[in-house]
């Protein structure tokens, strides 16, 4: 059995999501059992630095946001690793995902925390950088969770494992799990419209909490049907994307087609229609590039807790069961956590981490490099 401790600081910006994995292999068969979980949560001023260095900044600030934010991530390690009750020599590596500050689809990827910082401060191995190889191999480098997908979480049928996170994507699983026959790809926006357009319409708010907002509001269809124009949305798997597309002026370009197209919208509407432009384009994707007889829909994620969101995806497909990950396995902000811990043990037995059919890929590889203690 191996112990992997596994970091997440994802495009929603709320914290770092720290797990301790414990795998265990029988043949070709992978086990995790999740033996802690938690999240250090960005305050606002560590927030509003991410998202300015989303946005550009000096070479300086760069600098020193990698050592400041290996630094928090260490700090997720070491209290997770505390909350387990595993002392600390059995851990084998942390995977550290890192934050990402640019990706260019199809040509190169930037994720911040220093893996130098973290090994110093864990007194552990660090595996980081993990998109890199598969980029340089002519890959998407993203999605690289569907290995997590179909290692641990298949089904006897075809299974699509929906992520809402910042962006939304998908793992479309074979019965029976097995990298044979796996695909993915990012299918749009997932909660960065809906929380970029609360925190802007809605003073004090992050988020809307479950859904309420948008349960008030009533959904602008010809903007919705607008947005899913971008090109992004008809071009065909691999792809990928993220904040540089659905940014800070995305948002408020989105939010002034709402007020154009319906003067007297109310906030809730025009979070309603946010939400409504996820679950389209979520659901188009399935239309259009899911020909595999999915019988369930997995979504984990923040996105996965906005039961508006929820019942508007499953609403939009029907056949099929929409079912949280939580309900089915664990709590599903654990699962990208979980999955890059996953990718840190492949690292160590010298196995593939991506799906090289996912992400484009010219073939396997081994994802990540390594910092000794």
């Amino acid at each position: 059995m191996t112990i992997i401790v596994g970091l997440m600081s994802g495009t929603s910006l709320d914290g770092i999501s720290a797990a301790v994995v414990r795998f265990a292999r029988d043949g070709a068969r992978i086990s995790a059992d999740l033996l802690a979980y938690d999240v250090l949560a960005y305050d606002e001023a560590q927030r509003d630095r991410l998202a300015r260095a989303l946005r550009g900044g000096t070479p300086e600030e760069y600098c020193r946001l990698n050592f400041d934010l290996g630094e928090l991530l260490a700090r997720a390690a070491i209290g997770v690793i505390a909350e387990s009750g595993v002392p600390r020599r059995e851990i084998a590596a942390v995977a550290s995902h890192g934050q990402t500050i640019w990706h260019v689809q199809g040509h190169s990827t930037w994720q911040l925390g220093e893996a130098a910082v973290i090994a110093e401060r864990v007194g552990r191995p660090v595996i980081a950088d993990f998109r890199v190889r598969d980029m340089a191999a002519g890959g998407q480098g993203a999605p690289l969770v569907p290995m997590a997908d179909c290692l641990l979480f298949s089904a006897p049928h075809w299974r699509a494992l929906q992520n809402i996170g910042g962006i939304g994507n998908v793992s479309v699983v074979p019965p029976n799990g097995g990298v044979v026959g796996v695909r993915a790809f990012d299918t749009g926006p997932g909660v960065v419209v809906m929380d970029g357009v609360t925190r802007a319409l809605v003073p004090g708010m992050r988020f809307d909490l479950d859904g309420a907002l948008a349960r008030q509001g009533t959904a602008i269809e010809a903007v919705v049907e607008a947005a899913l124009g971008d090109p992004y949305f008809a071009a065909p798997p691999p792809k990928s994307t993220g904040r540089e597309l659905f940014s800070p002026d995305y948002i408020a370009t989105f939010i002034a087609h709402c007020r154009t197209a319906h003067p007297a919208a109310t906030a809730s509407d025009i979070i309603a229609t946010a939400v409504r432009l996820t679950a389209r384009s979520i659901a188009d994707a399935y239309e259009r590039f899911l020909p595999e007889p999915v019988r369930d829909v997995v979504v984990s994620g923040g996105g996965a807790k906005n039961p508006a969101l929820v019942e508007a995806i499953a609403a939009l497909l029907p056949g099929r069961d929409v079912v949280r990950f939580d309900d089915v396995f664990f709590d599903g902000e654990a699962k990208e956590a979980v999955a890059f811990a996953l990718l840190g043990y492949l690292h160590l037995t010298g196995d593939p981490g991506n799906v090289h059919t996912a992400t484009g890929a010219a073939g396997p590889r081994v994802l990540g490099k390594l910092t000794p203690p």
